[in-house]
């Protein structure tokens, strides 16, 4: 059977955690392919609320899998500190693989991080200060450490003290910040090899027998399209591809493996830390849709931004990730509104763009061209058919599916599994 992709469509913070969780009851495996800890998903069902930041967001479904792919970078800490969260709440963690080809977020990635971002003062990119990024470029310079180095610490040893050397060079003497200590370092990588190790596996070999063997298996994205480093509003993005390409690198699948892919889209738009985004609110208005939605980060509780939704950005994702279907999420943020909007086209210098532009300074000159819907009294909350919605709900929704040119398969009106609205059949069949 095949393997089915869950990608964020804008900039990340889209509601993946709920779909996943919706949808890991139909699969054996639910598979996170890149990113870190900076990611959030935010899971909640009949055990509870979990906010997971490495974990794949299909864990509470009892005997599915949940594996940390090659494509991620991961800090043992935050790990072990969700394993032990989700035990103490009775879910069972057996089943949760990191590959052995995985790279690990060390304590000096996470220092390096945050002197870095200080150092670009009013230019910070707006990073988690979770030392993704660095370990990404370690990782790239083939410097890393992998999980599975944890198993060989004599080795590890040696390499470490090298890389500390260098780092606490570039910490003192480029950024006249604080070394740091090589046998702290060292220490810790014991500490979590104690720990790590039933959980370190080729989790590439799982997969393909997994799907060898006939069962579907769910691929968990995490942050969003516009942030993937390669096709996002660069610099302003993360340092991972969050698009469906980053799934077979960072899983080790063939793109044959693939049979479809969701892409999850917030009914209006946000997003976290620097760049431009086009369609953003102001002002009153701003603060108006942040606090009903409660608009605040899941890793980091920063204010997000929020806008109108950009069906430029979102025909742009959908190309990208060549999206068989549209996931739409909280619809029911936009109850009572007396007009909604949804951009449908940009102008920058005179001249209308129908395309989201690679350039990110001709992307900030960017002025949304709106059209203007009316919006709806009759609350969608909960709702769980087509039919039940409001028919200016229904004309917003069916309009998002026009522009982005991918039919709306699910539509989420509530944070709860069972708020929810399917379309068309997803999974298996």
């Amino acid at each position: 059977m095949p393997a089915y992709a869950v990608i964020g469509g804008q900039w990340g913070d889209e509601g993946k955690g709920k779909i996943i969780d919706y949808l890991a009851g139909k699969v054996k495996a639910v598979v996170r392919y890149a990113g870190g800890n900076n990611a959030g998903h935010t899971v909640i069902n009949d055990k509870g609320t979990f906010q997971l930041h490495l974990i794949p967001s299909g864990i509470c479904w009892p005997g599915v899998y949940g594996i940390v792919g090659n494509g991620v970078v991961a800090n043992p800490d935050v790990m072990l500190d969700e394993l032990n969260q989700l035990e103490s709440r009775g879910i069972d963690v057996s089943n949760v693989y990191v590959s052995e080809r995985a790279h690990v977020i060390m304590p000096y990635h996470i220092v390096q991080d945050n002197l870095e971002e200080k150092a670009r003062g009013s230019s910070a990119i707006g990073t988690t200060g979770q030392g993704v990024g660095p370990a990404y470029v370690d990782k790239v310079s083939r410097g890393g450490v992998r999980f599975s180095d944890l198993l060989e610490l004599d080795s590890l040893s040696q390499k470490l003290e090298y890389t500390i050397q260098f780092k606490n060079k570039i910490f003192t003497r480029v950024y006249d910040g604080d070394e740091v200590s090589f046998e702290d370092v060292l220490k810790r990588c014991r500490d979590w090899a104690e720990w790590i190790r039933p959980h370190i596996r080729s989790t590439d070999q799982l997969i393909h027998d997994l799907l060898d063997e006939g069962n579907d298996v769910l691929l968990e994205g995490a942050q969003g399209t516009m942030l993937d480093i390669d096709h996002g509003s660069y610099p302003y993005v993360t340092s991972s591809s969050p698009t469906i390409g980053g799934a077979c690198t960072g899983l080790g699948i063939s793109p044959q493996s693939i049979a479809g892919v969701l892409g999850v889209f917030k009914a209006y738009s946000t997003r976290v830390g620097g760049g431009p985004m086009p369609t953003e609110l102001h002002g009153q208005a701003a603060e108006n849709l942040r606090e009903i939605a409660h608009e605040y980060g899941t890793t980091t509780g920063r204010a997000r931004r929020v806008g109108w939704f950009d069906a430029v950005a979102g025909r742009y994702s959908r190309i990208v990730n060549g999206m068989t279907g549209i996931v739409l999420t909280r619809l029911d943020i936009l109850d009572g509104f007396d007009t909604v909007k949804i951009c449908n086209g940009y102008r920058a210098n005179g001249h209308e763009i129908d395309r989201f532009p690679s350039n990110t300074d001709l992307l900030a000159q960017c002025e949304p061209v709106y059209e203007d819907f009316p919006g709806w009294d009759t609350p969608t909350s909960g709702v769980t058919t087509w039919e039940a919605l409001p028919e200016n709900a229904q004309n917003y929704v069916s309009r998002i599916q026009d522009l982005v040119g991918c039919p709306i398969q699910i539509i989420s009106t509530g944070p709860n599994r069972e708020e929810t609205i399917l379309r068309s059949p997803v999974i298996g069949q």
